[in-house]
């Protein structure tokens, strides 16, 4: 078995290749494909059409995408919508060219409708007008669906769609202007604490409630997706209604998130909530009972995960731990 992992070196794509390389060592008999972004851009078509040919994966495993939080899509609109196009045309399209029979496709929670029903079922799709913040980015992502739905439909290919909550875990990315929430809280609350300040401000009101699964948890949920069989899966799922969401179905607002995130990383100063700047979606939780039925839900406790990324950013951040 052949598994092309595309995005390897990000926090999910890095999370599965892990579990697949302790799968190979245990006596799997499976090789892993890799190329880093400088060996194969995947928003080149012939490039990618050229690397599927002569590599012929058996199953491939689309984890590379552009990401960022609200500062970078409100920033970049246009590279968010046309990198993630880009990728997942030619990754899909390719594969299905090279004879590749089963892929994974893994998309975001931002697919649903900004009011969506709460908790949000796969059934929200194109019910409604996406959050404005994110808009060209969750356009790309409703593509790749409906991609993978419609070269199923029209070629008899297998591949699937699974749409994970907010998540984090190492690997993250801290970059102090295009992070996620999570993220950027750990990097800021370790800042404070370096430096001593007595307080830490926090965009938007704290109202707005998210859901969080750690990276590991999205890793075995995505294999264990891909591993099913073709008929439980269509027995969840339909045609044009294909993919999968990932999550905890449970959630925590901004301001709990956090004060966790503050006790963890042992700030006792003030929280400071600047309701002038946007909250985005006021809530986000995902319906996971398609999952659920299909025998998976998460393990990780989200102050344990957060406890861990925090470990694992002091470890690859030494200079992080100096006062300034």
């Amino acid at each position: 078995m052949k598994i092309y992992i595309a995005g390897h070196r990000g926090m999910v794509g890095g999370a599965i290749a892990r579990r697949l390389k302790a799968r190979a060592a245990a006596g799997e008999d499976l090789t892993l494909i890799t190329r880093t972004s400088a060996e194969l851009d995947l928003t080149d078509q012939a490039a990618v059409a050229d690397f599927m040919q002569a590599e012929r994966p058996d199953q491939v495993i689309l984890a590379a995408a552009r990401v960022g939080g609200i500062v970078a899509n409100n920033t970049y609109p246009a590279q968010f919508i046309y990198e993630n196009l880009m990728i997942e045309c030619n990754v899909i399209h390719q594969a299905h060219a090279a004879g590749v029979r089963r892929l994974l496709q893994l998309g975001s929670s931002c697919i649903y409708p900004r009011l969506a029903e709460q908790p949000m079922a796969e059934d929200a799709l194109l019910t409604g007008v996406l959050e404005p913040t994110n808009e060209p980015y969750a356009i790309a992502k409703i593509a790749g669906i409906k991609l993978c739905e419609s070269y199923n439909r029209q070629y008899g290919t297998d591949y699937r769609s699974v749409m994970p909550t907010n998540l984090y875990g190492p690997g993250d990315n801290f970059h102090p202007e295009n992070s996620h929430v999570l993220p950027a809280l750990i990097r800021r609350f370790h800042a404070a604490v370096r430096d001593g300040a007595e307080e830490v401000t926090i965009w938007g009101s704290g109202t707005p409630k998210r859901e969080f699964l750690h990276v590991d948890d999205m890793a075995a949920a995505s294999l264990f997706v891909m591993d099913l069989d073709g008929e439980t899966y269509a027995r969840e799922t339909r045609p044009m209604l294909s993919h999968i969401n990932v999550g905890t179905g449970s959630d925590v607002t901004i301001r709990a998130l956090a004060e966790t995130v503050a006790r963890v990383t042992g700030f006792a100063g003030r929280l400071v909530f600047d309701a002038d700047k946007p909250d985005g979606a006021p809530r986000k939780l995902m319906d996971v009972s398609r999952l659920a039925r299909l025998g998976w839900q998460a393990t990780i406790p989200l102050e344990q995960g957060i406890a861990e990324t925090y470990d694992w950013f002091l470890a690859q951040n030494p200079e992080a731990l100096r006062a300034r």
